[in-house]
C-alpha cells in the first residue's frame, strides 16, 4: 500500500515552483535536492502554468470560474425555454377549446 504523506504547505510550494521556474538547475535534480518527487514538481508547475494561462490549451482560474458561470447560465436558460414552450402548448390547447 503506497504512503501517503500530509500535503506539501503553500508557501514550500510557491518557492519550489519558484526556484525550478528560474531554471537555474533540472528539475529531477532541484526536486531531489527539495525531498520531493520529480512527478509532484512537474505537477505543481503544470498546474501554475495552467492557472497563469500559460499552457496551450489549459485554462486560467479566471477562465474556468468564467466557463462554470457560463454553464450554469446555460442550463437555467434551457430549462426556462423548456418551461416557456411547455406553457405556449398548454394556452394554445386551452384557446382552442373555447
Amino acid at each position: 500500500m503506497p504512503r501517503t504523506r500530509p500535503p506539501y504547505p503553500e508557501e514550500f510550494r510557491r518557492q519550489a515552483i519558484r526556484l525550478a521556474l528560474l531554471g537555474d538547475k533540472p528539475q529531477r535534480q532541484l526536486a531531489k535536492d527539495l525531498g520531493i518527487s520529480d512527478v509532484t514538481l512537474r505537477n505543481w508547475l503544470k498546474h501554475e502554468r495552467a492557472e497563469r494561462g500559460e499552457r496551450a490549451g489549459g485554462l486560467s482560474q479566471d477562465e474556468r470560474e468564467e466557463l462554470q458561470r457560463l454553464r450554469d447560465e446555460n442550463a437555467r436558460l434551457r430549462m426556462e425555454r423548456e418551461i416557456l414552450s411547455k406553457a405556449a402548448v398548454f394556452f394554445a390547447k386551452e384557446s382552442d377549446g373555447r
